[in-house]
């Protein structure tokens, strides 16, 4: 047990401690002490992980109306949530047509592997793209790279939405071949376009194929199909105003 408080004791940085340690090993608040800031550093370090994912708000996945896609796998779903893909380092990519909860999905996997201790980023590829586009230097490129290919998950939403030119296949190559590279990060990706059809997100780039058979390689492909919930729910917070108007012109 002592040897174990000792151990315990380097990680948060007690050098005070550690140097009187013959003083101090035997007394009864220490394992307290231990205890108290393992749980602090830990909640640092979860609060510091939160904020550079850029998670921004999201529903839970307890508010899924799991009957409303036409074609669903729900314990596909639930094992990516598991993170079982993150054993494999294998790539989620997420298809299916707007609206239909593809980028709720990619935030609460996000979510759960910020909870399990991984380093974590969400983005827009349209916002990554244009961010890496941005850097006005090689130098300024490659220090922005490390912003998207160190964390252990990276989340790229919305590939498919706006077409790019070559310079942006080429930075979305860039990321992926660093990330597939290392071997053990896994980049999540939703798309409402077939891969075959990519070819017109990216025009004229001749690293698409490659693209494509990078992530792919390493790959759990998760395809929900149906109508969009946001025009349900834009159906139903309709109809609920009529009902409303209605029960106030009967008074």
């Amino acid at each position: 047990m002592s040897s174990d408080l000792r151990k315990q004791l380097k990680e948060p940085g007690f050098h005070g401690l550690l140097l009187h340690w013959d003083e101090v090993k035997g007394a009864e608040w220490l394992p307290w002490l231990v205890e108290v800031e393992d749980v602090e550093r830990q909640r640092r370090s979860l609060e510091r992980r939160v904020r550079n994912a850029k998670l921004g708000r999201f529903k839970p996945m307890a508010d899924f109306d799991w009957s409303w896609p036409k074609h669903i796998d729900r314990v596909q779903v639930e094992a990516l949530l598991k993170l079982e893909f993150m054993r494999d380092a294998a790539n989620p990519i997420v298809v299916g047509p707007n609206g239909i909860g593809k980028s709720m999905l990619a935030r609460d996997v996000a979510h759960a592997a910020l909870l399990a201790g991984h380093t974590v980023r969400f983005t827009t590829a349209s916002d990554m793209l244009n961010d890496l586009a941005s850097q006005d230097s090689a130098s300024g490129l490659r220090w922005r790279l490390t912003r998207y290919v160190r964390p252990r998950l990276l989340v790229v939403d919305e590939v498919g939405y706006l077409s790019c030119g070559n310079r942006h296949a080429d930075l979305l190559f860039e990321v992926v071949t660093r990330r597939y590279t290392e071997g053990d990060k896994p980049t999540l990706v939703t798309t409402n376009k077939a891969f075959a059809a990519w070819s017109e997100v990216f025009p004229n780039a001749t690293c698409v194929v490659t693209l494509v058979d990078r992530l792919v390689h390493r790959s759990e492909i998760v395809r929900i199909d149906g109508e969009s919930f946001r025009l349900k729910e834009a159906k139903d917070k309709a109809a609920e105003r009529t009902k409303k108007r209605s029960r106030k012109g009967a008074r």
